[in-house]
């Protein structure tokens, strides 16, 4: 069986505020995604973020958004597929400068927010993303959600030479088209932590979830987005990890 990475995003503090339990989770993944300054983050909350990573020997990816530090990245822009190469070389740069520094490398890009969601949602602008990817490095993969049908995104990926890291979240229900279900409709987040690890267990086995409409979704998956922004998702990625370790020992 394929390890199931865990990735959290991470480094959303900015200045004087504080946002998240960096410290505290990143021990349990294995995949650091970390802001880049255009949705959160600065200079001196990147290179502690890297050096947290790095002392932890944790994947560290860039995180870029939209240029919206005011909204957190959550609001879509309209960028034409040329702003959205540099903002993406720009993000991944600066991260990658921090990273070298400190011995390390940018090792796959992960959008943020609306940027993200625009992508799944906007063929061209997905090209656009991996056309960036493919012109900084090659090598890096993109993390993006994985969905009941990836023909699509697989296919553009072969295209340019790009690989892709699908992912999945453990705390969100899904639509019968293997979409999160939106945050306003009752039963999108779940909070019971045996539910959550069991979903957790259920996408790491590649065995089927249950749809918002009752009907069986399957994701393949590569990665597993938690979240570690209060105790009770702390707890909950503790035994994420416990139990994905326990199932790959067995």
């Amino acid at each position: 069986m394929s390890r199931l990475l865990l990735n959290c995003d991470m480094g959303e503090s900015f200045g004087n505020w504080t946002m998240g339990l960096d410290a505290e989770v990143m021990p349990f993944v294995d995949c650091a995604n970390i802001a880049c300054g255009f949705h959160a983050g600065d200079p001196g909350i990147m290179r502690q973020t890297v050096a947290l990573a790095v002392a932890n020997k944790v994947r560290i990816g860039a995180h870029p958004s939209y240029p919206d530090l005011v909204g957190f990245g959550r609001r879509s822009m309209a960028c034409s597929n040329e702003e959205i190469r540099d903002l993406l070389h720009y993000q991944i740069g600066a991260l990658d400068g921090i990273c070298r520094v400190q011995g390390s490398r940018v090792a796959y890009v992960k959008p943020h927010g609306a940027l993200y969601n625009d992508m799944m949602a906007d063929h061209g602008k997905l090209r656009a993303v991996l056309e960036a990817v493919a012109a900084y490095d090659r090598h890096l993969p993109l993390m993006l959600m994985a969905t009941a049908d990836d023909s699509a995104a697989r296919a553009l990926g072969d295209e340019l030479g790009v690989t892709l890291w699908f992912e999945a979240f453990a705390d969100r229900a899904y639509d019968a088209a293997g979409r999160l279900l939106s945050r306003r409709l009752p039963g999108a987040v779940h909070h019971d932590p045996a539910l959550i690890v069991e979903q957790a267990l259920r996408l790491a086995r590649g065995e089927a979830l249950s749809a918002s409409d009752g009907s069986a979704v399957r994701l393949r998956a590569q990665t597993l987005c938690v979240h570690g922004d209060n105790d009770s998702s702390l707890a909950a990625v503790r035994q994420i990890r416990q139990a994905l370790d326990a199932l790959t020992a067995s």
